[in-house]
Formats: structure tokens, sequence, C-alpha cells
């Protein structure tokens, strides 16, 4: 592999700020060895531009004094992340040391790296496409296992090779179309024939297979917001306890204790939750109370799933269907959660609880029913589809985007079989350069930009 990206040497911190056991200082591009040849006193007298090792023990100086003992990892191009040449600087993980061993490269010629710069150089110079490189940033995010899963799939080219599959079909598809509008005349075969078709339907349904796995895939890389609404005293707070398994949230027997919205991170199906903890709703004459309850009600609206709590052991109260048709006016979906099942083994669903998109039964107290909870709530979620997170899902808007332009090009080609090559040709290169994006073959330079900008600096 031969670089095409050639410019000036980069460099960042690559570790989190704050004080750790170890700090990593990294530079690539021409230089990078060059550069830390000059600031790099090794141990043992060796020279790290002779080729001949890739880990050094000494220290970093200025000239004057040492600045910090390090280990020196010198990585050659092209096998590399971004197939130039890689120095990393391993030190003590403090901001001194770091910025000290910063500042001396920059002095040395290396220039701050922008935000994602190392990863769109292994992009730019061909190691990794778009769809991979945006994997990388999922692996850093990754707030649950199946998130990890989900990236390390994409990272892993999953989400790509489906991708490149589908344009190699379109491609031979446009091959043919282009061929019957050159030799109208000679004496060929029926390029657009029967076969021709079906290979262009067949890659239209894999097209609306990967479009399903878009709110999986937005899921797991996003996250989701449930909130857990209802009146004082049914239980909400001890729910919220209970699916963190840590006792989080002020539990007592007084009406309203809580006043602000608690939230925490959970896994529910493997899809990171965002859980909040909301004051009971009603009608209150305490000040701080009341604005409680205005700011539950904001946390609800914004909310993709609410769990509705009510207290089976008691008989419903109107109240409580007033609560559920403020739910239902809000257009998000509810699952209605009856607690306390310790106390009423026998409870039913209140009539007007068909409004629901599913309904379980529970005890916060001793954790009966919660896995079944867990379980219909990432059902929910996840509209009922088991996402296959080693086949590679689609995470991003803008390849949704290029998924539905490619899709609707097709289309057009499906629904005008009939029409001539020269039409049919301008729909599949259409079709070719909206599946390129998602690669980056043909992603325009804004596009990129803004993808790279996203990226911590350092990575």
């Amino acid at each position: 592999m031969v670089c095409k990206y050639v410019e000036d040497t980069i460099v960042a911190i690559a570790t989190p700020m704050g004080e750790g056991a170890i700090g990593i200082v990294r530079l690539s591009g021409q230089s990078a060895i060059e550069i830390v040849s000059r600031i790099f006193i090794s141990s043992r007298g060796r020279d790290i531009r002779d080729g001949r090792g890739r880990i050094f023990h000494g220290h970093i100086s200025d000239g004057n004094e040492v600045l910090d003992e390090v280990l020196v990892h010198v990585m050659r191009e092209p096998r590399t992340y971004t197939c130039e040449d890689v120095v990393e600087v391993n030190g003590h993980g403090g901001l001194g040391p770091l910025r000290a061993v910063l500042e001396l490269t920059l002095a040395h010629g290396a220039r701050l790296a922008a935000p994602g710069e190392f990863t769109k150089r292994a992009f730019l110079n061909g190691r990794i496409d778009l769809a991979q490189a945006e994997a990388v940033i999922d692996r850093v995010r990754a707030q649950t296992r199946a998130a990890l899963q989900a990236a390390n799939a994409a990272a892993g080219g999953t989400l790509s090779k489906s991708i490149y599959e589908i344009r190699d079909v379109v491609a031979q598809a446009l091959s043919r179309a282009e061929a019957a509008v050159d030799f109208p005349e000679d004496d060929l075969p029926e390029l657009l024939d029967e076969a021709w078709r079906q290979s262009l339907a067949r890659v239209r349904r894999r097209i609306a297979d990967l479009l399903n796995t878009a709110d999986a895939g937005r899921l797991y890389r996003e996250g989701a917001a449930v909130a857990i609404a209802g009146r004082p005293n049914v239980g909400k707070s001890s729910l919220f306890n209970a699916l963190l398994r840590d006792a989080r949230a002020i539990v007592t027997e007084h009406p309203g204790t809580t006043r602000d919205v608690i939230q925490e991170v959970i896994s529910v199906s493997g899809i990171p939750v965002r859980l909040s903890d909301t004051a009971g709703l009603r009608d209150t004459d305490d000040d701080v109370e009341r604005l409680g309850v205005e700011v539950a009600r904001g946390t609800l609206q914004n909310a993709d799933v609410i769990l509705l709590v009510l207290d089976s052991s008691v008989p419903f109260v109107e109240a409580d269907h007033t609560l559920a048709r403020e739910m239902e006016a809000l257009e998000v979906p509810v699952l209605l959660v009856l607690n306390k099942l310790d106390l009423d083994p026998r409870a039913a669903p209140p009539k007007w609880s068909a409004g629901c998109a599913d309904i379980c039964r529970v005890s916060a107290k001793t954790g009966e029913g919660l896995a079944a909870l867990e379980e219909r709530l990432g059902r929910l979620l996840l509209h009922g589809q088991v996402a296959s997170l080693e086949r590679g899902l689609v995470t991003r808007a803008h390849q949704c985007d290029s998924l539905r332009r490619a899709a609707a090009s097709l289309d057009r080609v499906l629904e005008n079989i009939e029409a001539s090559p020269e039409l049919l040709s301008i729909d599949l290169r259409e079709a070719l350069q909206s599946l390129g994006e998602i690669t980056g073959e043909t992603t325009p330079d804004d596009i990129l930009k803004q993808i790279f900008s996203s990226f911590c600096i350092g990575k």
C-alpha cells in the first residue's frame, strides 16, 4: 500500500486529559520519526531512525533538562494506523508531562492535529473506507457490549462488504445498459433481459433489508430515552432503583419525594438506555413540587418510551386513567407497569389499558417480573425486530439518506424497464453515486469534514 495523502506531520495527545499511569503523545507523517529523534535520548544509546527496533526506552529532553522518562514506539509506513510513519511517546499520564512533550514536538516542526485527523488520514490513504472510519468513533463511544459488537462489525467491514456487493451488481447492470446504448445496431444478445431485471430487483431488496436495520443501528449507537411516569407513591423510584440495581433515588412513604428528574444509563437488550425517574404527576400547591411536575412533563415529551407505573395493590382510580390519556396525547409508546405484584398477584389491568403498547406486572421490591419488563422494553424499542450485530447495521442518518436515494433510483429503473437504455443509465449512475457516499468513494468534501470533526482529537 502506497501512501497518497502526504502532507505535514501531525501530533496530538491521544489519551484523556487528567492524571493517569500512562499518557500518549502520537505523531503521524513523513517527519514523525525525525522529530522525535531530536528530543529523545535513548537509555542504551540507540537511534530510533536506524530501523532496527520498534520500542525504545529513554527520556525526552529539550536540550537543557529531562522532561519525562518514556517508552517510544516507532511504527513505519505503510503498516500503521494512518499508513504513514507513526510514533507514540508513552510517558507519565499527568497534564504537565504530556503538554511538555506535545509543545516540544510542535517546536520541532509538527502541527497540532485536528479532531479525527489520524483516522481521516487512514481513510484518505485507503486503509479503511468511510463506513469503517465512522465505526472507529462508535467503538470509542460504545456504552454497552452490544453497541461495541455492532461497532466492531462495522469496523471489520460488514456494512462496507454489503455496499460493495450491491455496487458491483449495479455497476454491471450499468455496463450492460451503456453497451446497449453504444452498440444498438450490432448483432448482440439481448443485454437488458429478464435476468438483468431480476439482479436489480434482488439488490433493491438488499437495500430494503439494510434500511430495516437503521432503527436498531441508531439505538445501539445513540441510545434511547425511557421515562418513568405515574402518580406519587406508586413505586416509580423503587422501580428506577430496581432497574438500576442500585439505590440511586430516595424512596419514602411520603408522596412527592422526587422533586427533580434523576437520570442514569442502563443496558436494555444491549441498548444504552437513559432512564429517567420523574416527579409524581399531580396537582399540587407546593411550588417546588409543581416545578418538578413541569420538568417531568417535559422529560416525557422527549422520551422514546414511557413506563407508566400503577399501584396494583389498590383500586385503580380516575386519576390513573387521566394520566394514561395524557401519555397517549404525547404520541410516545407507553408500556404499562403494574407494580407491587408482591402485594396483590391477582390484580387485573384496568379496562382502559388496551391503548398501551404493552403491559407488565412487576414487584420493584422483590424484583419479580423485572426481566420480563426489560425484555418487553427492548422489544418495544426495537419495534419487535431482532438485530444481527454480526451482519452490520446502518447507524447514521447520512447512510440512510444515501440508501434511500439509491433505492429510489433503482425503483425508477424497475418501474420503467421498457424505457430507453440512455434513461436507465442515468438512474443507475445516480444509484452508484449514492452508494459510493457510504463508503467514501463519492462523498462530498463538506460531509467528510462534518464526519471527522465529530471525532476526538488524537483519534
